[in-house]
């Protein structure tokens, strides 16, 4: 057994020896594959959910609804959309680089799937059902709906509205709360291209400076085109709200990037730790006293850097929520019933919530009771939307 050992070493040290000096100085030179995921070490922490961002994303669309029943005790409640946003750059970036980190690739027909099913074949539901009713209740609320259902269906009614300079046209007013899942599904489409070509012809270190380049692209192009006449075109257009997203695409690159025992995500988590509450104050006074919606003093600095600062207010609390499961802010969000209201229901409520409000108007619904009867009978729709729709088509996508 030794003779057959010893022989066999032997030969491979004379294999060796006859390679050539260029053959060997090619193996050293070789370059070798990047290791710590492809430039992205911590991309494996974006493979499970985080609670406390399921529950942010109740409170957001809550907000959502109360404002557009009663906007005066919230003139700024539509801040909750611009948090939808930023939250959703950061959970779709921080899947795809966990992805690439995995495989060194980024499936993007699967990824497509994913999405449709996800958000398609609820989205159709409520456009038919909204059409339909139509037929049978001849209410305000139905006006134009079949046209307006067309629209959102195909993810257009933010382009549609970014078009009217003046005040908004009939056109879309049935479903005209879809502008800003128009705004997510052209992001949808465009970053996961983006981002892939900047994996494969950039290192990791580069993507990071590239994606924050981008962030301040958008601002400036608000800064070229603000005029009081063009508040349409920058709120739902898609370039002009792209900082949002990128700002959430931004902090899931940075998080992806360092180390566990890097001492810069240890100075990252003290301080989102120590902004998350202050930050959260922010989105709650803007919420309360910024006029978003009207004509007002503040529109000039919210049209331009405003859409940046909320941001960058959300992705510090998004960052706090993901590094600090045990902080109390983290806590109160990822409440169990919190957590999977978020989690399942929160897109069927956003989707369901503005026809449902709506409907209890039209049909005589008293104001005070608008709220109650609003969020029990979205809650409702969603659920069943969740149920018969999402989930059956979910698991077996």
């Amino acid at each position: 057994m030794s003779t057959s050992t010893d022989q066999s070493t032997a030969d491979a040290a004379d294999a060796a020896m006859e390679q050539s000096p260029r053959s060997l100085l090619e193996r050293v030179a070789r370059p070798r594959r990047r290791s710590g995921g492809r430039g992205f070490p911590s991309a494996s922490r974006g493979g499970g959910r985080v609670a406390g961002l399921d529950g942010l994303r109740t409170v957001a669309v809550v907000l959502v609804i109360v404002y557009h029943v009663k906007p005066g005790p919230l003139p700024g409640g539509s801040v909750a959309v611009d948090v939808f946003f930023t939250l959703s750059g950061f959970v779709i970036t921080r899947l795809l680089i966990a992805e690439y980190a995995r495989t060194g690739r980024i499936g993007l027909r699967r990824f497509y799937r994913r999405r449709w099913l996800r958000l398609g074949p609820a989205l159709l539901t409520m456009c038919a059902v909204t059409a339909l009713l139509s037929l049978a209740f001849p209410l305000p609320l139905f006006d134009g709906a079949w046209t307006a259902a067309a629209l959102a269906a195909v993810s257009v009614v933010n382009l549609v509205r970014a078009g009217e300079p003046g005040s908004y046209s009939d056109l879309t007013a049935p479903l005209s709360h879809t502008w800003s899942l128009g705004v997510e599904e052209q992001f949808y489409l465009a970053w996961p291209l983006l981002l892939l070509v900047l994996l494969r012809h950039t290192t990791a270190r580069k993507v990071l400076a590239w994606v924050a380049a981008l962030c301040v692209l958008p601002l400036l192009w608000r800064l070229a085109l603000w005029d009081p006449t063009a508040a349409h075109r920058i709120y739902n257009g898609p370039d002009t709200r792209a900082d949002q997203l990128l700002i959430g695409a931004l902090a899931a690159v940075v998080l992806a990037r360092l180390r566990a025992d890097d001492p810069r995500l240890a100075l990252l988590r003290r301080w989102a730790g120590r902004l998350c509450w202050p930050a959260l104050a922010l989105l709650g006074l803007i919420a309360w006293r910024i006029p978003i919606a009207e004509a007002s003093a503040w529109n000039p600095v919210w049209y331009t850097a405003g859409f940046l600062v909320v941001a960058v207010l959300t992705a510090t609390v998004v960052t706090a929520l993901d590094l600090l499961p045990g902080s109390w802010p983290s806590r109160l969000l990822s409440v169990g019933a919190l957590a999977w209201v978020g989690r399942n229901l929160s897109y069927g409520m956003y989707l369901w919530h503005y026809p449902v409000i709506r409907l209890l108007s039209d049909l005589g619904a008293a104001d005070d009771q608008l709220v109650p009867m609003g969020l029990t009978a979205t809650v409702a729709a969603a659920l069943a939307s969740y149920v018969l729709v999402e989930r059956p088509l979910l698991r077996r996508g």
